[in-house]
């Protein structure tokens, strides 16, 4: 089975850097520790500090434009993308190529057309925290994480509005609301734990 790639956004303002002589770069964080995201289809998520240290030290990740492999901003083992982890979150710079689509990408973050950033990843090691009446979804905690993008993007929404993934949506949607039936007799927040689980076993197998 073919490894699924999540993707998460991040509305964090892009910056865009030029010193002296230096060719421009930017500068944005992909994610950020400790905070919880929105709902993401029944449940929520939190990225734990250390979540990308691992990967960082020993994997090839890619600078992406909109998560287009067509449009390769840089890349740590070229030494065009820099990715380090910091006490915010994940923070990337990047010096895009002289070509192009990437002067076309600097006068969109320039006009302010472009400036929020997203990555792609797959769950190495993860935790559950059940529902409460004061958060009543549940969290999935991001401990350890394989980062294999990060990047500026259009738009940052989830699950992205393209009729490909609308209709893996609705096909997982589907999977799911017949797979309640195997939870039925789990009751209270146990039961939409579980309930969530089997949503992601399912959407590893699309």
């Amino acid at each position: 089975m073919a490894e699924e790639i999540e993707r998460r956004f991040l509305t964090r303002r892009l910056e865009i850097r030029a010193n002296g002589d230096e060719p421009r770069r930017i500068i944005g964080y992909g994610a950020v520790f400790e905070q919880l995201s929105e709902d993401l289809g029944g449940f929520r998520e939190m990225i734990k500090p250390g979540a990308f240290t691992e990967t960082i030290g020993k994997d090839d990740i890619r600078s992406l434009w909109n998560h287009n492999t067509l449009y390769v901003l840089g890349r740590t083992a070229s030494g065009t993308l820099v990715v380090v982890e910091d006490d915010i979150g994940l923070r990337y710079e990047v010096i895009p190529p002289d070509s192009q689509y990437a002067q076309d990408f600097f006068q969109s973050v320039d006009r302010g057309d472009v400036d929020q950033s997203s990555f792609g990843f797959r769950a190495i090691e993860e935790s559950w925290i059940n529902p409460t009446d004061e958060e009543p979804l549940p969290i999935r905690v991001l401990r350890r994480v394989k980062l294999y993008d990060v990047g500026p993007v259009t738009f940052p929404a989830y699950p992205t509005t393209s009729a490909e993934a609308r209709a893996k949506v609705d096909e997982i949607n589907d999977l799911a609301s017949r797979a309640t039936d195997q939870v039925a007799n789990a009751q209270g927040a146990a039961g939409r734990l579980a309930l969530m689980r089997r949503r992601l076993e399912l959407l590893e197998r699309l």
